[in-house]
């Protein structure tokens, strides 16, 4: 039996009709290449690349034209000379994807990265930023510093002398790739003379020396929403360097200080307080502070200490703007150090109703002396 009568049909393979157009073939690619990629299978992952490599090689053959109508004639001895077809078995997954379908535009790239990125697209730029709590509470706006590539206003952009303008690439024909075929694979990689930009500046911009762009530092301000949390990240489209495709973006990443009072819990804030044991006891009002100033809090009769109280609605706002949570309070009861011989005496009352055993009441000195000159 020979190698081309194991193989299966191509557009069995893909799932679609003999006279199925491009479009069609290649939505049919894009599906089952996302369905069987090894990274979206990884409890069969040998099985997925077996898989990939067979729906490749039915794309590679039919996407292609001439390749098509080849195989519609003679089969798959048509495409692969003596191996019977185009054979990637043996072939890793990365060579097919960096290999036939390299380059931006590709099938691959479009279904995997999200779409195709502008040629020449500046790049993306990072700014951390603190700020406290507070800030964090009713939202903030921001005026921050960055140093970043703009287009050079010499040249506009295009690296070229005033006066002159750049000529199209030779070696790539102003592509910004260059294309070549390897047995089955075609390759396309960055031109070598142009770096990709398509066009070449036989005599360079002064100021900019050729690039396009220059340094310099802008002013920007960020609105930072109430409620954000920390470690977030804040994308401001078209703020990051420039570029002849555009701007790249500015990520800016937000951290929330540790307060001295509040705990944050989501949206929830914490804090402790303590209390006499006698406001445990019968109850009563206590001021405390929140994120929007001082409030009053009851204490309920009898509240333990470590016990939770719970004031609605005090908490942070939800950076979404679904209401706000809460603030909730620790009590601590609180057991004085020293007590005076007033409040002693209440307490031993106390104790006797509870019928309490407490250490004994200690004489003082002067008490002592007194008791000797009554005896007389």
């Amino acid at each position: 039996m020979s190698v081309a009568s194991t193989k299966r049909d191509y557009y069995e393979v893909l799932g679609v009709k003999r006279d199925a157009s491009q479009d069609e073939i290649k939505s049919a690619f894009r599906k089952l290449a996302k369905q069987w990629h090894p990274d979206r299978n990884p409890e069969k992952k040998a099985e997925a690349e077996e898989k990939f490599k067979e729906i490749a090689e039915a794309y590679a053959v039919l996407s292609d034209e001439q390749k098509r109508q080849q195989y519609d004639q003679f089969g798959h001895a048509a495409v692969g000379g003596a191996g019977g077809g185009p054979d990637f078995h043996g072939v890793s997954v990365e060579d097919i994807l960096n290999q036939f379908f390299g380059g931006r535009g590709s099938p691959f790239e479009e279904m995997f990265s999200g779409g195709r990125e502008t040629a020449g697209q500046g790049a993306s730029l990072r700014y951390d930023i603190e700020i406290d709590l507070e800030e964090a509470y009713k939202g903030v706006q921001k005026t921050i510093e960055i140093a970043r590539d703009e287009v050079c206003g010499t040249c506009h952009g295009t690296g070229a002398k005033e006066g002159t303008k750049p000529t199209a690439c030779s070696y790539c024909r102003g592509s910004g790739y260059a294309v070549r075929s390897q047995g089955f694979f075609t390759m396309r990689t960055t031109c070598p003379r142009c770096g990709g930009r398509g066009q070449i500046v036989e005599t360079p911009c002064g100021p900019c020396r050729g690039s396009g762009r220059q340094a310099k530092k802008v002013k920007i301000q960020v609105k930072i929403p109430a409620g954000i949390h920390d470690n977030t990240r804040i994308r401001m489209p078209g703020e990051g360097e420039g570029g002849p495709g555009g701007r790249g973006d500015l990520y800016v990443f937000v951290s929330v200080k540790e307060h001295e009072t509040f705990v944050r819990r989501e949206d929830d804030v914490l804090l402790s307080i303590a209390i006499p044991f006698t406001m445990a006891a019968l109850g009563g009002e206590v001021e405390v502070p929140t994120l929007e100033g001082r409030a009053r809090l009851s204490i309920p009769r009898g509240t333990q200490s470590g016990k939770i109280l719970k004031m609605a609605g005090l908490g942070m706002p939800d950076v979404h703007g679904y209401g706000k949570g809460d603030q909730l309070v620790r009590v601590v009861v609180e057991v004085p150090k020293k007590v005076s011989a007033e409040q002693e005496e209440l307490l031993r009352k106390l104790a006797a109703l509870e019928k309490t055993s407490v250490t004994t009441q200690k004489r003082s000195i002067f008490n002592k002396i007194r008791d000797l000159f009554s005896d007389e």
